[in-house]
């Protein structure tokens, strides 16, 4: 068993070759080739953290399963920790033996991110040159990168509740800093909300005509960072029906409120991806990407990060 710790899962796992990865694997979900249930939550009664489990399965001639085990910890920020901790695990698909562990938040930051790429070439406009990033923390740093490799020199602006990060990201990174979400959004072609809100941050009026959303933060049923009329007035698409419809509290809450049913959902990332679905159909279009984040993402990236292990040397052998 190859252990692989933070560092490692970074320098194995480049942004480039995940964007890559992560559109293979989601065209693959789409046309039936993979297994993917909804995770499981375990929160204790009264208890701010919880742990989440999220199991996937590739077939084929080399078969896998994967898993990744992640304990949430909202206040880890204040401890200069990342909000989610803990693992991921490869098992040959085959035997069951256990190829490999390694740490979950690079693989949850760096996948995500290229979910969100690859959403943004799927689905906005294709002369998208303003990029909004909503939150200063790990999410919206992945998300910086991943959007200024598959957009031409984008200009990105950055907003935070927090003000001394946003400044410290923007430095960090070569963006701006936007002193309000309006400012930020103000004639944004693509909108990354990457935050913890539990009330919505982003309303319809400030969207640009035309503009595309990443709905990457707040992944739980009672919290939300869209507004009703975003989620209503968009075409609005996802990674997994199954998993939008039981854990997407921009879409749930929506919903809830009568708005809008199931068939609102046009297409998951992947049949657009695979050809099944146009995606964007104008340019004038609002187009919304609700990310949950699931498990064949990191199945593909735990993939990806062992056999370059191997081909590098990289980690450590473990009997097991």
């Amino acid at each position: 068993m190859i252990v692989l710790s933070d560092h490692e899962v970074r320098r194995l796992l480049d942004m480039e070759s995940c964007i890559a990865a992560m559109e293979e694997v989601l065209t693959s979900l789409a046309r039936g080739e993979l297994f993917n249930p909804l995770r499981s939550i375990a929160r204790p009664p009264g208890a701010e953290n919880l742990l989440g489990l999220m199991p996937a399965y590739r077939g084929g001639s080399t078969p896998a399963f994967g898993l990744k085990e992640i304990v949430v910890v909202p206040s880890n920020p204040s401890r200069g920790l990342d909000t989610h901790m803990g693992g991921v695990l490869l098992h040959d698909g085959e035997t069951g033996e256990l190829l490999a562990i390694m740490n979950a938040a690079p693989v949850t930051e760096i996948r995500t991110a290229a979910v969100s790429a690859v959403a943004t070439r799927a689905l906005a406009r294709p002369d998208a040159q303003r990029v909004a990033i909503l939150g200063a923390g790990a999410q919206a740093r992945g998300h910086v990168h991943a959007l200024r490799a598959v957009l031409d020199d984008p200009e990105i602006r950055i907003w935070s509740r927090r003000l001394e990060a946003a400044e410290e990201l923007a430095g960090e990174v070569g963006a701006t800093v936007s002193p309000s979400v309006d400012a930020a959004l103000f004639g944004a072609e693509v909108v990354c909300t990457t935050t913890a809100a539990r009330e919505p941050i982003v309303e319809k009026r400030w969207l640009a005509r035309g503009a595309h959303v990443n709905a990457v933060g707040s992944c739980f049923p009672t919290t939300r960072e869209l507004d009703t009329e975003t989620v209503a007035h968009s075409s609005f698409f996802t990674d997994r029906r199954e998993s939008c419809l039981n854990e997407a509290g921009d879409y749930i809450l929506a919903a809830n409120e009568g708005t809008l049913g199931p068939d609102h959902i046009r297409a998951e990332l992947g049949e657009v991806l695979a050809g099944f679905h146009p995606g964007r159909a104008h340019e004038d279009e609002l187009t919304v990407f609700e990310s949950l984040g699931i498990a064949v993402e990191d199945l593909a990236s735990a993939e990806l990060i062992v056999r370059r292990a191997r081909e590098q040397g990289v980690g450590v052998e473990v009997r097991f």
